[in-house]
């Protein structure tokens, strides 16, 4: 019934009461902007120097692992090059030192041959001298036998021995 009378509305409220709060919302929003949006600004812009320090740094850190990938990649590949190059020097020594090792072995084996053949024929001189001594003994005592005179001297009896090897000699020329 006030209403009706010329009273005040419950739903608006008392002109005093819009002014303070525009007052009072001006003052907040004052103080809001002084104090509390340049912190809020200032977080902003360390969250945002932080991150692109972050990146720069991840960047950077990204960059010398690059390079270091390529430099190990440049070792590997230089490790990879002087292998082969050490295989292939290890395997001409190995050829080099087989051809040296059979050059040895036939040397070797020259030599033994060698050896053998003059062994062989130091004993065959000894076998001939030998046989010669004993043929010229049997020969002589024989000889002295059938002539019935003594052979003692040395001279004749060089002599006869010699006389019948060569005619032993001639004899077997003559049948080969």
């Amino acid at each position: 019934m006030m209403a009706a009378e010329g009273g005040l509305n419950p739903l608006i409220p008392h002109p005093i009461e819009i002014v303070l709060a525009v007052v009072f919302f001006a003052i907040l929003l004052l103080i809001v902007a002084k104090k509390i949006v340049p912190a809020f600004e200032q977080t902003y812009a360390e969250r945002t120097a932080a991150i692109e320090g972050g990146i720069a740094a991840a960047e950077t850190k990204q960059a010398e692992a690059d390079a270091k990938l390529a430099e190990l990649d440049k070792q590997l590949s230089e490790a990879r090059h002087e292998a082969a190059r050490i295989r292939e020097e290890a395997r001409e020594q190995g050829a080099a030192i087989v051809s040296e090792m059979r050059e040895q072995a036939q040397a070797e084996a020259s030599r033994i041959v060698e050896s053998g053949k003059a062994q062989i024929e130091a004993e065959r001189q000894q076998a001939v001298t030998s046989l010669r001594a004993e043929v010229g003994t049997l020969a002589t005592g024989l000889a002295g036998r059938i002539v019935g005179e003594s052979l003692e001297d040395e001279a004749r009896q060089s002599r006869v021995v010699e006389r019948f090897l060569a005619d032993l000699e001639s004899n077997q020329s003559g049948v080969n």
